[in-house]
């Protein structure tokens, strides 16, 4: 009502409940994209699973409900908020072969 910032604590099966429906879109669209990935792809992805990054990685037990969904292992990286960076930076390490 005084327009300035507070603190307020939300429970855990809110967000949940709020988020619901963006995770169930995530998992269709995991769905989606191994079925439409070539056989020996999709296979090394059920064998190896799937490393999730970035700041969704962090939503705790997301790994555990895609995985439940999917069939498939999941993995959280190490550092998730780094790894875009740090891939994209080894990548251009080796931009010539990037290229071809």
């Amino acid at each position: 009502m005084t327009g300035l910032p507070e603190t307020v604590e939300i429970a855990a099966v809110d967000v949940a409940t709020a988020i619901n429906e963006i995770v169930q879109e995530i998992i269709t669209a995991i769905k989606e994209t191994l079925e439409e990935t070539s056989p020996e792809i999709a296979a090394d992805v059920i064998d190896h699973g799937i490393v999730l990054t970035g700041g969704g990685a962090l939503l705790k037990g997301i790994d555990g409900v895609i995985s439940d969904a999917t069939k498939v292992p999941v993995f959280i990286a190490q550092d998730p908020l780094d790894c875009v960076a740090t891939g994209t930076g080894e990548s251009l390490k080796n931009i010539e072969a990037m290229k071809k």
